[in-house]
């Protein structure tokens, strides 16, 4: 493996923690923290308790993690408002 290889991963957002982190369960059954990516928070993407998740992490320290992507969801997005706006 080289040294700046990341090892990517699936996981599921179980808890919600100060300054943009979040405790994510992995497919493995590993419970990580992962923080937010740069564009993600850039972007203002929010992130909820069970979202599907993308988490990069190093092979030197499989504790930690960074939040890449976020699995959109149908039910989820834009919405019409019933009334009419002014």
């Amino acid at each position: 493996m080289a040294k700046e290889e990341l090892m990517t991963l699936d996981g599921l957002v179980e808890e919600v923690l100060p300054d943009g982190r979040f405790r994510v369960c992995l497919e493995n059954d590993h419970r990580v923290i992962v923080y937010t990516a740069g564009k993600m928070r850039k972007f203002r993407i929010r992130t909820l308790v069970g979202d599907r998740v993308m988490v990069e992490m190093s092979p030197y320290d499989l504790e930690k993690g960074r939040l890449v992507y976020r699995e959109r969801v149908a039910s989820m997005g834009f919405q019409q408002r019933k009334g009419a706006r002014r």
